[in-house]
Parts: C-alpha cells; structure tokens; sequence
C-alpha cells in the first residue's frame, strides 16, 4: 500500500474536518472559527483516532497568520495607523503593564512562581490574538473603521514588545540581571530600527517596482506566485534577519504596499490563500487543547480566563475612555482583543523550555485561551450593548460632557421637517453636507467623536453627539421628518443597523448609503427606498467614465445612461 506523507495527510485530513464542522457551526448560527477549533480537538493528540502532525500543523498556521496580517496592511496606509499611534502606544504599553501585573499575582498565587517567572506569564496573558481580533472585526464589518485601525495599532505595539521578550528570555534565564539584559535589549532594539528602515524603503520602491515589472508581462498566475513570495517571503526574511515575528514583518510589508497602485490586486490575489491557512491556524490551536488538563484543573482555568478579561478586554475598555476615544469605538476594541493567542503561546512555550515557567502552567493556559477565543464573538457583543446601553444613559453623557469641558449639545429645533439626517461626519459626509449647505438645505449631523462634535456645533452646525445605533440618539435627529438619511458610516453593521431604526420611525424615509464591497452594495440596494448605495472604487471608476465621455464629445444625456448601465452593471 502506498505510504501517504504527513504534509498531505495533515492537509487533507485538516481542511476537510475544518470545512464540514466550519459548515456545521454556520449552520447553527455560530462564527465559523467554533468549528475550527473543534476540528483540531478532533485530530489533536488528546482524543482517539487520526493525529494530525504537530509540526505541519504549526507551520501552515504560521503561514495563515503572516498571510493575514499582509492582507490586513493591505487595506491600510501608513497615516492611518500614524494616526493612532498617539493613542494606541501609551495605552497599549499601560494595558500590558496592568495584564502583567495581574497574571503575575495569579502566578506567585497559584503556582507558587517566583518575580522574574511570574512576569513572563503575566506578558504572555496580556497579548491579544492578531488573528482572532482582526478576523472577528473583519466578520463584523469594522476592520476600515476607526475601530479597526486603532485595534491594529495597539496590537502591533503588543507584538513589538513581544519581540524584545522573546529575545530577553535566554539571558532572565541564565540569571542575567544587568549583565545579559542590557545588551540584548539594545541589540534587538537596533534590529527593530534596522528592519522599519529596510521595509520604509523595500516597501515603497522595491516591493512596487518589482510587482509592476511582474505586471507587466500580462501573466495572472506570475503576479499571484510575486505576491505570495512578496508576503511570505518579507515574513521569513524579518524573522531571519531582524529577529520580528513572521506576522508582524507580513503587516508592515503589505502597509507599505497598500499605497502603490497595485495594492487591490494584490490584496485580491491573496484572499483565498489567507481564508485557507487561517482556518488552519484556528485548527492548530484547537489541537493544543487537552480535555482531561481542563477536567483535571477547572478553578486554575477560570482563573487564567477572568485574567485574560481583565487584563486584555476590560483594562483596554478602560484606558481607551481614560483617552477619550468614543464609547462605541473603544468598546469593539476591546470586545474583539479579550483573548489570546499565537504569540502568548510562542512566549509560554520558550518560558516553558528555558525552565522558567513549569509544566503545569501549559494546560490551564491553553484552555484558557481557546476559551477566550471561543468566546470573543459574544464578547464583542457583549461590550457593544454594555456602551450602547451606557451612551443612552444621561447621567454618562452629562459626565462626557464635562469631562471634555463643553457644554451640552442643543437639539435641533422641535419644529425641523425636510432636512437631511447625515450620520458619521467624516471625509464623506462633510462633502455632503457642504453641498446640501450650498443650496439651503439644512443637515442635521450624528457624530460619534465628542471631539469632532464639538468642533462642528463651534462651525454652526446643527449636530447631535452619540452613536446613531441608539434610538434616543437617532431620535434627537428628527428622522420621522427628515426628506433624507446619508449614512456615511465606517463600518456596514452601524449603516444597517441605523437604516432599520430610521425606517422604523419614517418608512418612506429615501436612503443614500456607503457600502464598503460589490456584496454589501447588492444588498442594500434591494432595499426598498434606497435610492443610492456608493461603493468608493466602483465611484471613482464611475467619474473617470464620466470624464472620458464628456472628453470624446459625447452628449449629457447620452453619457448619463451609459453611466446608470454600468452602475447597474457591477464591474
């Protein structure tokens, strides 16, 4: 009989219980990811039956998790995340100091661990999973948000800081209290400074060059083979040369990547390879866990668990209000980083090797986090309603209010008919109501940011401060009345969630709403009475037509119905 090798049968055997129990949990109304999980129990080493093999495993998850993340920096420029750095580095740095601190208590308690050793587990339980919390915000329609992008900032500087303790552990092991520490810390400082120069100039001249030269020979399957290289390829090298997570090298690269032309192309080439290694790094982690270890050690497990929620889900809730960022905002960051993953369990396993964390930490710590990541899909809603409920309440926004130092928001007048309700007040919606403004029409705005609300009441506009998910938010806006809502928004689960509240209050309420994908604009356009769904590529595509038409001498009307075909086309 044929001998079958471990890397196919792993494969196989792998993807096709990860498919049918993804299915079965679909199927039940659960995140697809539950099922992954529980392909991996199946074939791990604690249940009977098929064993997958361990390695394999391990390293199409690694490439599951750097195929991710390049994909994530895709959809991403550099000033985004430039943008959240003010908030996402010092309350990252405090949220890892209060997880720290909490596993430590709990591991001096529970385990009898000494300073040095229970500091090593109290990091390992305050880093979030980059692939659980980016999957979960991507599911939920919020990783192009504000939300998505402050998450990503604030879980690159947990991974940051994860490198320089993998390369610290060695010489905490030998004992070296100054000696060993010093150096290394300014040797794998000057690595991490060496590697964002190479990237800073790999990404912005290498990396498009050679992509465009690829391009240019007109060969699909040689572009999908540069891109693959392109990711896997700066994971590998980051890792090899700079001492960086695999991850963590793959997100910078596709940043950086995201502004050259090709960048869409690329992020499309690598969806369906990221879809496939993600799901097998779910299953990896599934395999880890080891039933009888949960059994044998339930009241440890709930420990570890209840520290990885306040240490990572509660203390980011937290310290992002202490940083005044938006209620709503700060509470889908911290409901979808309430867990841990990839790289707490790189660092436990080396701590685990090196002799500074025993044995028995390993069990407790894995149920725990697959419990936590199980769990992060409802923890994210949880925190949502917990902050829906909270903004609703007055005496919160009277607190807001005084906390930034401004007065309460007037309403609009009792007696506003015809206006346009505009929802989320950004880039898009200021151009739009600009434009309503240019002709009298008067706009009635919604803005989450109290900072940004405050700014516009200051310019004379007519806004009301809270997140529009809320009825009595939505309400003060006058909907029953309005002859228009924009929904503007960020994120496709608000502008859904807030068209059906507004129609609730006026059924014939017309809509004119942003989608973020060819699949969301087709399903808001079968809604009744939304007359204009606008998706930003298909739009600039849409205006350069229109330019080219005019340009070749073509008549108004003439171009305007060709305009309304190809809309109605859909690339």
């Amino acid at each position: 009989m044929h001998h079958t090798a471990p890397l196919l049968a792993t494969f196989v055997v792998a993807l096709a219980l990860a498919f049918a129990l993804g299915l079965a949990a679909r199927l039940l109304r659960v995140p697809p990811l539950l099922g992954y999980l529980a392909a991996g129990l199946v074939i791990g080493p604690h249940t009977p039956g098929f064993v997958a093999d361990a390695g394999v495993t391990s390293a199409m998850a690694e490439i599951g998790v750097a195929l991710l993340l390049f994909g994530v920096g895709l959809h991403f420029r550099p000033r985004d995340l430039l943008a959240v750095w003010r908030v996402a580095v010092p309350g990252a740095l405090a949220q890892i100091a209060i997880g720290t601190a909490l596993g430590a208590a709990l591991g001096h308690l529970a385990f009898g661990l000494g300073a040095g050793s229970a500091m090593v587990l109290g990091l390992a339980l305050a880093i979030s999973s980059t692939a659980v919390a980016t999957r979960t915000l991507e599911e939920r329609g919020r990783l192009g948000g504000d939300a998505g992008r402050l998450a990503l900032g604030w879980l690159v500087m947990q991974d940051l800081v994860v490198v320089l303790a993998l390369v610290l552990l060695p010489a905490l092991a030998r004992g070296g209290d100054g000696a060993g520490l010093g150096p290394a810390l300014l040797r794998t400082s000057g690595e991490l400074l060496a590697f964002l120069l190479v990237m800073a100039f790999a990404g912005r001249v290498l990396l498009p060059r050679l992509l465009g030269l690829v391009a240019a020979t007109a060969s699909r399957e040689l572009f999908t083979l540069a891109v693959v290289v392109v990711a896997l390829g700066t994971a590998f090298g980051s890792a090899a040369l700079f001492g960086v997570s695999p991850a963590l090298g793959a997100f910078f690269a596709g940043v950086l990547l995201a502004e050259s032309p090709l960048g869409h192309q690329a992020a499309a080439e690598t969806a369906p390879l990221q879809r496939v290694f993600v799901a097998l790094f779910f299953v990896s982690v599934g395999m880890l866990v080891d039933p009888l270890a949960v059994l044998a050690a339930p009241g440890l497990t709930l420990a570890v668990f209840l520290v990885v929620l306040l240490g990572t889900g509660l203390a980011i809730l937290a310290l992002l209000v202490g940083l005044r960022v938006a209620l709503p905002t700060a509470a889908v960051v911290a409901g979808s980083m309430a867990q841990i993953g990839e790289f707490s369990f790189v660092l436990a396993a080396l701590a685990i090797g090196q002799g500074l964390l025993p044995e028995a930490v390993r069990g407790p710590m894995l149920a725990a986090a697959t419990l936590s990541i199980v769990l992060t899909p409802l923890t994210l809603r949880l925190a949502e309603r917990l902050a829906a409920r909270m903004v609703g309440d007055r005496r919160y926004r009277a607190w807001e209010t005084r906390r930034a130092g401004a007065r309460a928001f007037p309403s609009p007048p009792p007696g506003l008919s015809g206006h346009a309700v505009i929802v989320g007040f950004g880039r898009v919606g200021r151009v739009v109501a600009r434009g309503l403004a240019a002709h009298g029409i008067p706009v009635v705005a919604i803005e989450a940011d109290h900072a940004r609300a405050e700014t516009l009441r200051r310019e004379g506009v007519s806004v009301v401060w809270g997140d529009a998910v809320q009825t009595e938010v939505l309400a003060a806006a006058r909907p029953e009345t309005a002859s228009l809502i924009v929904l503007a928004l960020p994120d496709a689960f608000s502008c859904r969630r807030v068209l059906e509240l507004a129609r609730a209050a006026n059924p014939a309420l017309p809509a004119a709403i942003r989608a973020h994908d060819e699949e969301e604009a087709a399903l808001l356009e079968r809604i009744d009475g939304v007359g204009l769904v606008v998706m930003g590529e298909r739009e600039i595509a849409l205006g350069m037509a229109g330019f080219a038409l005019r340009h070749f001498g073509v008549e108004a009307s003439g171009a305007q119905a060709t305009l309304e075909v190809l809309r109605a086309a859909r690339g």
